[in-house]
């Protein structure tokens, strides 16, 4: 009985040596494999219960547009970023959805091929002065009029996206002159009567610019006039010129991906819904240009727009010569200029 007993002992002391404990060393080990097959058994992570509201929501945003003032009203920025995203999906974005919409705290605003104009844009920009980054591309609505509201008011803009169909495309055009920093010709006879236009003008802050197809001459003339700005940077591990490029200054990417990340894509792609044909960034030659009448409104209201400053400074100065003039040329206007000094005086020395 011993003997069995110690037989059975050392069969059971050499079967353990011979077994493989260590489970790093070998890939193939019973717990690899366990966990291999585990793996792709793990679910996704349920959505949120905020997210599946705002998908329903989404699916009927059509129904809610003429209340959505009183709707969003107590909806938190975050919120109401999402439902922008959504409206811009399902082709119902507009100047009225827009400003329903807008939020003082916005740091990033996307409406890339809607039909929001400069009225929505302009509005949008006096509320919402904190934008970092705005997708303006495949806005035909849009001229350098609404453009150049945006960067008035918002001076922290670091990324813009602009460009991506023929109309869209030559108002880009039409903005280079507003993005770049430029001093004037000024006639002034002081320094106190110059205004900020005079001195300095364009995008204080933007330094990333998306615009997939632009041409040379515009690429060439932002990197000799203002080789701050970077168009079309690319994925870079070092970064480019030292600087981390951020991720929505990737074209490949929706701006508002992040905001729209954890809601179901059904919810804006509802079956019957109109949808507008969206132009792809492809590189061509025979780009379709505008007709020659549209081409020529949106020089003019650009022309317009560069010129306005400077006819505001015309009339000033026009006003304060004219006024000069008069009191040198009136012996009355002297007289009361010489009282009002003499009244100085005696004032002065009353006290």
């Amino acid at each position: 009985m011993e003997k069995k007993k110690s037989s059975a002992s050392s069969d059971l002391a050499s079967t353990l040596k011979n077994l493989n404990l260590n489970s790093s060393s070998s890939s193939s080990s019973p717990s690899n494999i366990l966990s291999a097959s585990i793996l792709p058994l793990r679910k996704k992570k349920p959505r949120r219960l905020v997210s599946l509201c705002l998908g329903l929501l989404g699916e009927h945003f059509e129904d809610i547009t003429a209340d959505l003032t009183e709707i969003a009203a107590e909806f938190p920025p975050d919120l109401k970023l999402a439902m922008l995203a959504i409206a811009r999906r399902r082709q119902l974005l507009n100047d009225d959805v827009l400003i329903a919409l807008a939020d003082n705290s916005w740091e990033l605003l996307d409406v890339s091929g809607s039909d929001v104009s400069d009225l929505g844009l302009a509005k949008v920009a006096e509320l919402c002065t904190n934008l970092r980054a705005v997708d303006i591309s495949r806005c035909d609505r849009l001229t350098a009029a609404g453009v150049s509201s945006l960067l008035s008011h918002c001076r922290l803009l670091e990324i813009l996206r602009c460009g991506g169909s023929p109309r869209s495309d030559f108002t880009a055009r039409g903005c280079l002159n507003i993005l770049k920093p430029k001093l004037n010709d000024v006639e002034e006879e002081s320094w106190e009567e110059l205004d900020s236009m005079d001195i300095v003008n364009g995008a204080p802050s933007l330094r990333w610019l998306v615009w997939p197809r632009i041409d040379e001459d515009s690429k060439t003339s932002l990197a000799t006039e203002c080789p701050r700005i970077i168009v079309n940077p690319q994925p870079s591990v070092t970064g480019f010129r030292g600087f981390k490029v951020p991720a929505e200054a990737y074209a490949s990417r929706a701006l508002d991906h992040s905001i729209v990340e954890d809601l179901d894509p059904k919810t804006w792609a509802v079956s019957g819904a109109s949808r507008r044909a969206t132009v792809q960034f492809v590189p061509s030659n025979d780009v379709q240009e505008l007709p020659m009448a549209e081409r020529f409104r949106l020089a003019f209201l650009e022309r317009d727009t560069r010129l306005a400053p400077k006819r505001a400074k015309n009339a000033r100065q026009n006003k304060r010569r004219a006024e000069r003039d008069w009191l040198m040329s009136s012996s009355d206007a002297k007289s009361v200029v010489l009282a009002s000094q003499a009244s100085k005086i005696v004032h002065k020395y009353s006290r």
